[in-house]
């Protein structure tokens, strides 16, 4: 599948990729120059491969309540929740951000692998409450403005004021005179917004955006790009992070679940809350020679039996050193432990460190 915007990014130079099923741009010239534009001044993104699931009547709330580990009915009118859709068993089928747009609506945006998954099972756990699921991926364009200038660009466009939109809020409003859903959220580890529009809205605002951020440097950046940028942030990623055999609790997520209701997967994470996790999460830098990449195996020093995996792992732009995250267990795990990644075959000593690896600046 492509986006509404696949015919901009051809022009603009993007070198495509599969990801989901859909056509993506992966770069439009180099991973870093597009990174680091959005840590110095800002990059855009096209996110409209995402879900956007509108869950809708009186009983939105309480189905969402009993089918994700978190009370999206507790959240006011124009806030955003990260939360988790989780296998009976604890194991999570996606990560997923829920927006409350009024009483009675909801809009939750998961993977674009999970899509179909996240709609299905959610059809099915709501079955029985008063509540309707509109599948609105394919009818919704969703861009994305992240980095330091990401503010002033939006505000040459819109007469909403942005100070009032504090971080995982949302609200209606027009933005270069398009009807726009406005959220303080993203995934780059810098401030940002994300603009879900009517899908032939798209490239129109594409421009508009570009077009006011010239001066900002404002960059067009792709998928490479928020790799890196959410790696450094320590942001998992489905696939990589979080899987069906990942629990919350292991991926250091354990925030984001509310045991106090009845939710599908709830038995299994009380229990698995009541005990130490066999594994955890952790951020590592290289201290040698080599970039540790997804599914390398962690060892003891100078030991050959593998005792963790790397999830996620590149040079980090910002930095100028690789990191990794990756699954250890506990044991290993405080922060200063020095263990060995096996790179293409070579043991290179990597150091245990806190996530994330990059916090800007007031966070």
């Amino acid at each position: 599948m492509r986006t509404v915007l696949h015919d901009v990014h051809a022009s603009l130079g993007a070198r495509f990729t599969d990801f989901g099923g859909w056509e993506m741009p992966l770069r439009y010239g180099s991973i870093i120059e597009e990174h680091q534009a959005v840590r110095r001044a800002a990059g855009l993104f096209d996110l409209s491969h995402m879900g956007k699931l509108r869950l809708s009547g009186p009983g939105a709330a309480a189905g969402l309540a009993g089918a994700l580990v978190s009370h999206p009915g507790k959240l006011p009118v124009g806030r955003a929740g990260y939360s988790l859709l989780c296998a009976p068993d604890g194991g999570v089928i996606d990560d997923l951000i829920v927006y409350r747009l009024a009483d009675e609506v909801f809009l939750v945006v998961p993977n674009a692998s999970n899509r179909e998954v996240v709609a299905d099972e959610l059809r099915a756990r709501l079955i029985g409450h008063e509540a309707v699921l509109e599948d609105e991926t394919l009818a919704t364009a969703l861009l994305a403005v992240q980095g330091p200038a990401a503010a002033a660009i939006l505000a040459r466009l819109t007469d909403f004021d942005l100070d009032r939109l504090g971080n995982y809020w949302a609200a209606e409003t027009r933005v270069a005179g398009v009807p726009a859903l406005l959220a303080r959220t993203g995934y780059t580890g810098e401030d940002g917004f994300e603009l879900f529009v009517a899908w032939s809205d798209g490239p129109e605002l594409w421009d508009a955006l570009m077009a006011a951020g010239v001066g900002d440097g404002l960059a067009a950046c792709g998928l490479g790009a928020r790799d890196t940028l959410r790696l450094e942030a320590g942001m998992p990623l489905y696939g990589n992070e979080l899987d069906l055999e990942t629990s919350p609790f292991e991926a250091g997520l354990g925030w984001a679940v509310a045991l106090d209701h009845e939710f599908v997967g709830r038995d299994a994470l009380v229990a698995a809350a009541a005990q130490p996790p066999s594994r955890q999460l952790v951020g590592m830098v290289v201290r040698g020679r080599g970039i540790a990449r997804h599914g390398y195996p962690v060892t003891r020093a100078g030991e050959s039996a593998a005792i963790g995996t790397v999830t996620s792992g590149s040079q980090s732009p910002t930095l100028g050193i690789a990191v990794a995250m990756a699954y250890i267990p506990p044991a290993h795990a405080a922060p200063g432990t020095m263990l060995d990644i096996i790179v293409r075959g070579s043991a290179v000593p990597a150091e245990v460190v806190p996530l994330p690896f990059y916090r800007r600046a007031g966070r």
